[in-house]
């Protein structure tokens, strides 16, 4: 069976800086709320056990203030859709790409299109009758669309635009994706500026965004929110993919969050359980209902089906 969409066609993150001693300096500032020894002493005599349990007891606690000694600063590869809704978390720092200045990612997939054809077309486009080649390559794809394998129409199409899982090899959906792509160059081939013709692009198009946030807006508000199943399948995906890269470089602080069904059980724990371990079905659930009024009884086949890759089944 082919696999239609490959990893271009999904959003992608990276952890490019972070507060590497974060787990210590946050356990130590949730100490000297109960210790009258000054802060440098505090962390000097920090061990990792009672880091941990320091760790352990403000998330059960939900002492939040000391998670807020720490930052962490990703880039995001996603939709338009996407990044719309990532920036409505209010407590976090945004850069993003200029949609003006990101026609390179367009670009890609006209030039991609152009290989599969034998065509030539500009590779970096400046003036009206360039972008009148790409409008005709474009036409050339749509007119003879099944010339060109479905398999690698998405790898071109993924250059620039984020494909849903349940698009993926679909005809009538890429067929309009290149068609909104050729309708904009062909506003860019009328003298039209970027920032006009970017009105007729459809929200798929990919976009970068560096994003910096810290511990306390990442373990009690975005991943609790954005991990859940009832989130929208692209930034559920981004936040699963975080949490993983997190957890790989803190898991001190990042194991024990998830969900907000993981979120509100460890805060009723004594002691709190890993996201894993509410996985494997290791810890079980003691909360009547999540916050998304799901009963117990279902949260954990809740949770599995929100930790999958939305493109696991799609062939």
């Amino acid at each position: 069976m082919i696999r239609f969409c490959s990893i271009e066609c999904k959003p992608s993150v990276r952890i490019l800086k972070y507060t590497s001693d974060a787990p210590l300096i946050i356990a130590s500032a949730s100490k000297l709320t109960l210790s009258s020894k000054p802060m440098d002493s505090i962390i000097e005599k920090m061990d990792k056990n009672a880091m941990s349990s320091w760790i352990k007891e403000l998330i059960r606690r939900r002492h939040g203030s000391p998670l807020e000694h720490s930052l962490y600063s990703f880039e995001v590869t996603c939709s338009r859709v996407a990044s719309h809704q990532i920036i409505r978390h209010r407590i976090a720092s945004y850069t993003q790409l200029s949609q003006r200045r990101g026609d390179k990612l367009l670009r890609n997939v006209v030039v991609y299109l152009s290989k599969l054809l034998n065509k030539e077309v500009p590779s970096k486009p400046r003036k009206p009758k360039d972008y009148e080649v790409y409008v005709s390559l474009l036409n050339e794809v749509i007119s003879k669309y099944r010339v060109i394998s479905i398999e690698e129409l998405v790898k071109a199409i993924c250059k620039g635009f984020i494909i849903p899982p349940k698009a993926c090899g679909e005809e009538e959906f890429l067929k309009n994706i290149l068609v909104n792509l050729r309708e904009y160059y062909s506003m860019l081939s009328k003298g039209y500026s970027f920032e006009d013709a970017r009105f007729i692009l459809p929200q798929a198009v990919k976009t970068r965004l560096f994003i910096s946030m810290n511990a306390r807006e990442l373990i009690e508000n975005f991943l609790p929110l954005r991990m859940c199943s009832h989130a929208q399948w692209e930034i559920r995906y981004i936040a699963w993919s975080l949490w993983q890269e997190l957890s790989n470089i803190h898991p001190e602080l990042f194991s024990l969050t998830g969900p907000r069904c993981v979120f509100l059980e460890n805060n009723v724990r004594g002691t709190p359980c890993t996201l894993q371990h509410y996985l494997n079905g290791e810890c079980e659930f003691t909360i009547t209902r999540c916050p998304e009024l799901v009963p117990r009884t279902g949260i954990r086949k809740c949770l599995l089906y929100a930790s999958k890759d939305p493109w696991e089944d799609i062939t």
